[in-house]
């Protein structure tokens, strides 16, 4: 039976890396059905995503027989299968991100499972429980921070997940959360140029007379909103925008930028940088 599988791996540059790694999944009778590499000359680094078909193959054996390959470049590398993510969302009040995932599960197009469904509010429960998504209220005061960031990693652990998305989840997560989840976990934040902090930013935006509206989707870290970005969508507003219409264009950013970032990471398509990234998109 033939199954499928993405290699995906960093290293320092020198040659004969892309020669080491096709020789070795053509010896294994594999057929390389996307490949794509990165050669970031200012870190020195290589980057490099290969996804195959091999017959007889499983995870375990291709990472066992890769090791010498991997030792001889200094690689960083990971082999993952065909089995999508199993994704866990977290969310507060607004449902748009929710709604957009959501849509692009049941369609097929998402690139992962969207197993659990959290919330610090009851308000999004309907939406969830219409997909057949499970949702488990966890409730957050100052008081309770502690054990509802444990209840979280607990739910990580019994729903076996993958990744966490923070799909417009208004509580701050600790730093100790953050290291446990680090390369694990995704958030959106609105973006504008100018930058706006604090209450109502998209009425900030229009008593300033933005011109561009966007939305940031990166990795979780300590650093408030400062994680390594996977993607950003920008669109373009004028002064015929009111508050509200900024609103709806703000969160048809947060969506598309949300969506993407999930899919390539699940796709495998994210590899990180120092603070930065690589996508091959």
């Amino acid at each position: 039976m033939t199954e499928h599988f993405t290699l995906t791996l960093r290293c320092p540059e020198r040659s004969g890396i892309v020669h080491a790694v096709t020789t070795f999944l053509v010896g294994r009778g594999c057929d390389i059905v996307e490949h794509q590499q990165f050669d970031d000359d200012v870190r020195g680094s290589l980057f490099l995503r290969t996804a195959f078909s091999c017959e007889k193959s499983t995870v375990d054996d291709l990472n066992r027989a890769f090791a010498p390959v991997a030792g001889e470049f200094g690689m960083e590398f990971q082999f993952s299968g065909a089995e999508p993510d199993r994704l866990l969302v977290m969310v507060s009040k607004f449902g748009h991100c929710l709604n957009d995932l959501l849509f692009r599960w049941r369609a097929g197009s998402l690139g992962a499972e969207i197993a659990l469904v959290v919330s610090n509010h009851e308000d999004l429960r309907p939406m969830a429980e219409a997909a057949g998504v499970p949702f488990v209220h966890v409730p957050v005061t100052p008081g309770t921070k502690a054990e509802a960031e444990q209840r979280l990693l607990d739910l990580v652990g019994e729903y076996s997940i993958d990744l966490v998305v923070l799909a417009r989840y208004m509580q701050v997560l600790s730093d100790e959360l953050c290291a446990k989840l680090q390369g694990r976990a995704i958030n959106i934040h609105h973006s504008f140029l100018p930058g706006f902090k604090g209450a109502k930013p998209y009425h900030q935006a229009y008593d300033r007379g933005v011109k561009y509206v966007g939305a940031t989707a990166h990795y979780v870290t300590p650093a408030l909103d400062e994680g390594p970005i996977i993607e950003q969508e920008v669109q373009r507003v004028d002064h015929t925008h009111s508050p509200r219409a900024l609103v709806t264009v703000g969160r048809d950013a947060e969506a598309l930028a949300l969506s993407r970032a999930v899919r390539w990471h699940c796709e495998r398509r994210v590899l990180l940088n120092g603070n930065s990234t690589v996508v091959f998109r």
